[in-house]
């Protein structure tokens, strides 16, 4: 069953923006559910079931929001009563809605009303409730005035920029296998005027128990922060914990969402990862998880992202393109992390198989763990939300006219003489029967190495492009060494798009077999022409031509590596013009290295390559190594990929964010 809540609407964005293209991300629910919050909801119905009869007020379509939290069959109601006439007659607890102006007639002795900043609406309409009656409103479950940044409109988007991570820090059992986490981001909500912004802090274990909450003070504007696992387990002298990271960023400006780098990371080196923020609206469905190879492990960590448990079968599986779900048979607890083991529920999925995970509203976007049997190797990386609102879009076929290539969906191909690199077309919209594709494989120089058409792909089934086996098979090579391939709509012979196109890359290091994987969805890039949001851009309105991206820096002994993409749907500049800035702890720039990128190439550079020892010193501030790199272009739209390297024994990879 789905939770009824509103997360997130899918807005024409064109109509509106806000800063991260996130328009249609509701705060109801992140308002409703936050951690300070819940008890004070819970407090609520207790003290309605000790008012006896109880009137329900809900000018604003809340009610089932607010019960999907806080059960209200448990207090006695007299009535439900709304403001608006479109709401009449819609049912509640066997209550049908009445105009709020008959709520006096009933024989209530309370009064819920369903809305915060309630005063400025309440005092006109007052002598519609009945005589006497105790008024409770949800200003009863206010978070402190302290942690918001507008305190006179309480859902305002910037009070409630929360996400969630995923923390775990294990010792291991002979001290040399231990599992550890950070989650690195910096502060830009100060580069866009906010004067004292933190973070509010909360750590939930697996049974959704409270570990430790804190307020985590952010450094000067543009900085890096990072919170360690090993460091918050020193700090409050915990044991082996994994759990949900609650995170609240207060205070803020200019930006209401909470990103964020995530490694995991190994004692052993066989364990690194890197991945990036949650995604903060639970959604119905994920997808762009692919089944494990035979000598693989894959699990799902589900983080309930609400102050309710997660039913028995509200979570499953189920392999793209059929219908047979595997349910989980358990209730997951409020705010609790459960780790789901996704072989043994779909034990006929085989990579190159992609799996759908039922979520039903319930946890932001979740994480996969992959574990290789054989040599004890882990990755983790990240589903994506599956669109339930997206149907084929006619108008797509015609753009070619005026968009050139239209949506690009472009990935690495890492220096093949290292890493293997496998690309997957995935279905991302619940709608999404085919996908008409071809993949075209572009050198470092922008140059077409080979190009291929996929055909109308159906929804069922699943395909692997092996990048080393496709250039066998042309008897090509990439004269750089390293490039990256691009999937494009191609109509040829009809078919269907929506716009949403996903792709997933898997990349392996051929000196150990560690694997990483990613996965990202189409755009429009580099043309003056708009059509709806694209080119999209992040910190404003369509057309984005810019580049800012943010690339942390891995601690010694391991390097960083970014690979650079230039796509362009239609011609833009010949090359690129791109700052590669390192700053240090201070967030001071200290060196800087200038590029350039052919139009519809790429580069693909390592920091300790490109940056020489007495620049990376630089770096270091008071014992501070906090640095970062900023990746800044004002000619072209760049997509990026990062992730660090250790030596020959394991990597990570993940695109890259930008603020």
């Amino acid at each position: 069953m789905t939770l009824n809540i509103e997360t997130f609407t899918n807005a024409d964005l064109s109509q509106g923006w806000r800063p991260g293209n996130n328009a249609g991300g509701a705060s109801l629910f992140k308002a409703l559910g936050h951690p300070l919050a819940a008890p004070k909801g819970h407090a609520i119905v207790e003290r309605l079931k000790g008012l006896g009869p109880v009137a329900i007020y809900d000018p604003t379509g809340i009610i089932g929001n607010f019960h999907s939290y806080y059960d209200l069959s448990k207090v006695e109601i007299d009535g439900y009563y709304v403001q608006r006439v479109e709401d009449l007659g819609q049912p509640f607890l066997g209550h049908e809605a009445k105009p709020v102006s008959t709520c006096a007639d009933g024989k209530a002795s309370a009064v819920l009303v369903l809305l915060f900043d309630a005063e400025k609406v309440l005092g006109p309409i007052s002598h519609c409730f009945p005589k006497d009656a105790t008024i409770i409103t949800l200003d009863d479950m206010r978070i402190p005035d302290e942690m918001l940044t507008n305190q006179r409109n309480y859902l305002d988007p910037m009070n409630f920029a929360t996400n969630f991570a995923f923390l775990r820090d294990h010792k291991g059992a002979n001290g040399s296998d231990g599992l550890h986490t950070t989650v690195a981001s910096a502060n830009y909500w100060a580069t866009h005027g906010a004067k004292d912004p933190k973070l509010w802090l909360c750590l939930f274990d697996e049974e959704g128990n409270e570990l430790a909450a804190w307020e985590e003070g952010l450094p000067a504007a543009g900085c890096p922060y990072a919170i360690n696992s090993e460091t918050v387990r020193k700090k409050f002298n915990l044991e082996d914990f994994q759990g949900s990271l609650f995170i609240h960023a207060i205070r803020i400006a200019g930006h209401d969402v909470v990103k964020y780098a995530m490694d995991v990371y190994g004692d052993n080196g066989k364990s690194l990862t890197c991945s990036h923020d949650a995604n903060a609206w639970p959604a119905d469905f994920y997808a762009g998880m692919p089944a494990g190879e035979e000598d693989e492990e894959l699990t799902l960590i589900v983080q309930n992202s609400h102050p309710m448990p997660i039913p028995p079968k509200s979570v499953g599986f189920n392999i793209v393109g059929a219908q047979d779900i595997a349910w989980h048979e358990e209730e997951i607890p409020p705010f609790g992390t459960k780790t789901l083991n996704v072989s043994e529920m779909l034990p006929q999925a085989k990579f190159p198989d992609q799996i759908e995970t039922v979520a039903g509203r319930y946890f932001v976007r979740p994480r996969y763990e992959v574990v290789r049997t054989k040599t004890g190797q882990r990755r983790m990386a990240h589903g994506n939300v599956e669109r339930t609102d997206l149907e084929p879009n006619p108008e797509i076929p015609g753009l070619e006219a005026t968009m050139g290539k239209g949506y690009i969906m472009p990935l690495p191909v890492l220096p093949t003489d290292l890493f293997n690199s496998t690309l997957l077309p995935t279905p991302m919209a619940r709608s999404e029967q085919e996908m008409p594709l071809r993949i075209e494989l572009m050198d470092a120089d922008g140059s077409t190495v080979a190009s291929k058409y996929l055909g109308r792909i159906q929804r069922r089934d699943h395909m692997a492009i092996n990048i080393d086996a496709w250039l066998k098979e042309e008897s090509a090579k990439l004269p750089s060494g390293h490039g990256h391939a691009e999937f494009l709509y191609d109509f040829r012979e009809g078919g269907e798009a929506n716009g949403w196109l996903h792709a997933l890359g898997r990349y392996e290091q051929k000196s150990s077999g560690h694997r990483a994987e990613t996965i990202f969805g189409a755009h429009i890039y580099n043309t003056a022409i708009i059509y709806k949001d694209e080119p999209q851009s992040y910190i404003g309105k369509p057309p984005g031509l810019t580049t800012r991206l943010f690339l942390r820096l891995g601690d010694d002994p391991k390097d960083t590596l970014c690979h650079l993409v230039y796509p362009a749907s239609t011609p833009w500049h010949e090359k690129s013009d791109t700052r590669l800035i390192l700053h240090n702890a201070e967030g001071e720039p200290v060196a800087e290295k200038r590029i350039q990128i052919n139009c519809g190439g790429s580069r693909f550079w390592r920091y300790h390559e490109l940056f020489d020892a007495e620049e990376r010193s630089r770096v270091s501030v008071k014992g501070n190594d906090l640095g970062y790199i900023i990746v800044r272009d004002t000619t072209c739209r760049l997509f990026g990929f990062h992730g660090l390297i250790n030596g020959d024994t394991s990597f990570c990879l993940d695109h890259m964010f930008g603020f």
